[in-house]
């Protein structure tokens, strides 16, 4: 046989095998790096922090890991027992049972968004931890150079009631008394706001960030519907703001001309006279839109609704709350 034809049959020999000698060394890998996968211990890797499409009231454990607040509202079963479409729908919504924290109804729950003066339910609840019931405050400079909605009668210098300033905060939404209240709590306002940031962080919120006392700063201050309905719930176990937030309105003892505060609540189906209705709070920025946070009981069923930037939140509320103590009964 001549040589050239000996040597290609060789090279065409050698170019054969070439593909199973590739195939056994790729299978021998495999077979090393599995039982390397089985055998060595894996390294533990810190798990990516909660964001707003998690069950909103979980808090952070030392261990890691998240464990369900008490006033966590459940977004796990997304059969929802009411079914209803708005025209023009919020930006943002949910209804949720009060008591077991059973959403009802949602929509683009996960959104964070700008929340306005629904913020002061948090300012109330830090309020309520830190300053006796029957504590007063003075009234400064500071807190009657707010800007937006006020009482607007705070005297300058004199000592008032906290009760009387919880009540301009929650029913005409006082800006002037966020301030004063956060003073009279923490001593300065941005130590008031670490104050409701580490509360957050406890309660669990996790798409919630404040950076003001009172929601008129839109930047750096946001929620979502699923914490805004933890902080709901909050405000409603707390005896002395559950009985303010329900009012329509009231009269209050006041060291200004004629003696007496007078106050009405800006939340609009007590001031509809919506039946059954128990609070909670209202909230409008340019950026945030009209918000509303609303609680109503029928015997013994008790519902929330939370509404950012919707167009018409006492419309949307009341078809809300309708529908869904038809479908409580």
């Amino acid at each position: 046989m001549p040589y050239q034809l000996l040597q290609g049959g060789r090279r065409r020999r050698r170019r054969q095998l070439w593909p199973l000698v590739a195939a056994a060394v790729l299978a021998v890998a495999a077979a090393l790096g599995l039982a390397r996968s089985v055998d060595e211990p894996t390294v533990a890797t810190r798990p990516a922090p909660p964001g707003p499409l998690l069950e909103s009231g979980t808090a952070p454990l030392a261990g890691g890991g998240t464990a369900p607040s008490p006033l966590a509202v459940r977004l796990d079963d997304p059969r929802d027992a009411v079914r209803l479409r708005f025209k023009r729908p919020p930006r943002s919504g949910l209804m949720f049972d009060v008591d077991t924290g059973r959403v009802l109804w949602r929509h683009r729950p996960e959104r964070v968004l700008p929340i306005a003066s629904l913020t002061k339910m948090m300012t109330a609840l830090v309020v309520v931890d830190r300053v006796p019931a029957r504590a007063t405050a003075r009234i400064t400079a500071e807190a009657l150079a707010y800007t937006g909605s006020g009482v607007g009668l705070l005297p300058r210098g004199k000592r008032v009631s906290v009760n009387a300033l919880l009540h301009g905060l929650l029913l005409p939404s006082g800006n002037d008394a966020a301030i004063a209240l956060a003073l009279r709590a923490a001593g300065s306002v941005p130590q008031f706001v670490d104050l409701m940031n580490r509360r957050a962080q406890e309660m669990g919120l996790v798409c919630t960030r404040f950076s003001s006392v009172s929601g008129i700063t839109d930047r750096g201050n946001h929620s979502c519907a699923p914490d805004l309905a933890a902080l709901g719930r909050a405000v409603l176990r707390e005896p002395r703001l559950a009985r303010i937030v329900r009012r329509r309105a009231t009269v209050l003892p006041f060291p200004i001309k004629g003696r007496k505060l007078y106050l009405y609540n800006n939340n609009p189906l007590l001031r509809s006279g919506y039946r059954g209705a128990t609070g909670i709070k209202t909230g409008y920025t340019v950026a945030a839109g009209r918000c509303l946070v609303a609680s109503a009981q029928r015997g013994r069923v008790r519902l929330g609704v939370v509404l950012l930037g919707s167009p018409d939140p006492a419309a949307q509320a009341r078809r809300l709350l309708d529908r869904g103590f038809l479908r409580t009964r």
